[in-house]
């Protein structure tokens, strides 16, 4: 596995900050799933232990749908969703790669994720959420 750098990150307006560890080059998905699809959501998944909020967690709203289980986490502010805690991994976090700051990623290649596959989906993706 390459080696982690820090990555920063927030919502559009600021209020809301987190930090990730993953690698430089990154491999993202692009769900085709109503919420992601509509919203946009590039997906990084990463161990929970490598994710930290650093601002604005009071700030958060959450949602909820479908199964329930997936935990999406809005900035009250400006409405922007730069990360939650999925479905497919409840033990991690899941960032916006669209959220993340400039400078530190240097490589992102993106790859399809179909959710009218889910099961087959996940199972070919398991291996981009292990540390």
């Amino acid at each position: 596995m390459s080696e982690l750098v820090s990555h920063n990150g927030g919502c559009h307006c600021g209020v809301v900050r987190f930090a990730v560890r993953a690698p430089a080059r990154i491999t993202v998905l692009d769900c085709n799933c109503s919420i992601c699809r509509m919203g946009g959501f590039l997906h990084l998944i990463v161990p929970a232990q490598h994710f930290r909020m650093t601002a604005g967690e009071d700030q958060l709203t959450e949602y909820r749908f479908g199964t329930g289980k997936a935990r999406h986490f809005f900035c009250k502010v400006c409405g922007i969703k730069p990360f939650y805690v999925p479905r497919s991994n409840p033990d991690g976090w899941d960032v916006n790669a669209r959220c993340l700051d400039a400078g530190s990623v240097t490589e992102m290649q993106v790859s399809l994720f179909d959710d009218g596959q889910r099961e087959a989906s996940t199972a070919a993706i398991a291996h981009l959420s292990k540390p």
